[in-house]
């Protein structure tokens, strides 16, 4: 249990002590305050010599509270089964081998989990512990990761499910009982066993891209790029498959800059956003080619691409969310991963993405790139 702040003249003597310790470690060049996790560090009697504001953000008590204190009064922590956590690992009466603790997850007042990890400081290697180093860390950023995982795991457990479920269904029927169809009824079977092979095909894919953006390992290969004829032979693969050809609308301006893009990854981001215009807009699909300024520093000139539909468009709501995973808006359909993946290229290739309301009232999706150079040069 805490007790309440002393003000008697020796405790204030030990807190203005342990402030200027505090503003010592800011001499060093490094100040605590600035530092992303919470940091504790006790001094040779156990008392707090430095207390940043992430520590006193993640334990909700002032540092002006904390400096000159015992640390386990400024840091009441207990394992996840109730044991104090000082008492327990007693880091200057214990082994005089032991160098800190690995980070785990503890728990302040409250039943408050975070993220604790300590480090044990001696002049000589099993002499005293001459300070007591606390790295401290808020759950919530690995909650948060740990649900996207989760998140992902179900969704492609959930996509694969039904592929799979249908060519084994098909496969086996026909194995079973192949003289009694006809030539059609096997055509038509075989035909959907090979559009769920390349649904299943195209998730992998996707499940790799994510992979790739996440980690940063995402290869671009530069090649010159014609954004004008990589928009045409898309809209020409659409109205070969039925879609009217003045359903679409391609402007260029001319002249555009020279273009070094990776053509299989372009062709990939302009694959998804046509068929998000087409399968979820309405109207006419039109597609700008222009030049632009650069999106990267040093370069004058870019090439933008923006397709644009007349249909009832992205709610303004939904705008900060089009490019996280999952997203689907109103209609279900697909993984959601598509536009997470599209923004992972076009930032892969230093260039950037946007999305807001079409003049025609539909969704607009813009992305520009620089005109960057080939592969062996960047």
């Amino acid at each position: 249990m805490r007790v309440g702040t002393s003000s008697t003249p020796v405790a204030r003597d030990v807190r203005a002590t342990s402030a200027a310790r505090q503003g010592d470690l800011a001499d060093l060049g490094i100040d605590p305050d600035d530092l992303p996790d919470g940091l504790v560090v006790a001094d040779e009697n156990g008392r707090v010599i430095c207390f940043n504001a992430a520590a006193a953000r993640i334990t909700a008590t002032p540092a002006a509270d904390a400096l000159g204190r015992p640390l386990e009064w400024a840091l009441p922590l207990e394992d996840l089964e109730g044991r104090r956590w000082w008492q327990l690992t007693d880091p200057y009466g214990g082994l005089a081998i032991r160098v800190g603790q690995p980070e785990r997850n503890l728990l302040l007042p409250g039943a408050r989990e975070i993220l604790v990890s300590a480090r044990y400081v001696r002049t000589e290697p099993t002499g005293p512990v001459r300070r007591v180093v606390v790295s401290l860390r808020d759950t919530e950023a690995r909650r948060r990761t740990e649900r996207s995982h989760a998140e992902l795991i179900a969704t492609v457990a959930h996509e694969l499910r039904s592929p799979l479920t249908s060519v084994k269904g098909f496969t086996a029927t026909l194995l079973a009982k192949w003289e009694r169809f006809t030539d059609d009824q096997k055509k038509l079977m075989l035909e959907t066993v090979d559009a769920d092979a390349n649904r299943v095909t195209r998730l992998i894919a996707e499940l790799l891209d994510i992979s790739r953006i996440d980690s940063g390992r995402l290869e671009v290969r530069r090649q010159p790029v014609d954004m004008g004829a990589a928009v045409g032979r898309h809209i020409q693969a659409y109205v070969a498959a039925g879609q009217p050809a003045d359903r679409f609308m391609l402007r260029i301006e001319q002249p555009l800059p020279a273009l070094w893009a990776d053509p299989d990854k372009i062709d990939q981001v302009l694959s998804n956003l046509l068929e998000n215009a087409v399968r979820h807009g309405e109207g006419t699909v039109t597609i700008d080619v222009t030049p632009t300024a650069s999106p990267r520093e040093g370069e004058d000139t870019g090439t933008s691409v923006t397709v644009s539909d007349e249909g009832s468009g992205i709610p303004e709501e939904s705008m900060n969310r089009v490019f996280t995973r999952f997203w689907r808006g109103s209609k279900r359909g697909g993984t959601g991963l598509g536009l997470y993946i599209v923004k992972g290229i076009v930032e892969a290739h230093g260039g950037t993405i946007t999305v807001g309301r079409a003049p025609g009232g539909g969704a607009e999706f813009r992305f520009t790139l620089p005109v960057a150079a080939p592969a062996y040069l960047a």
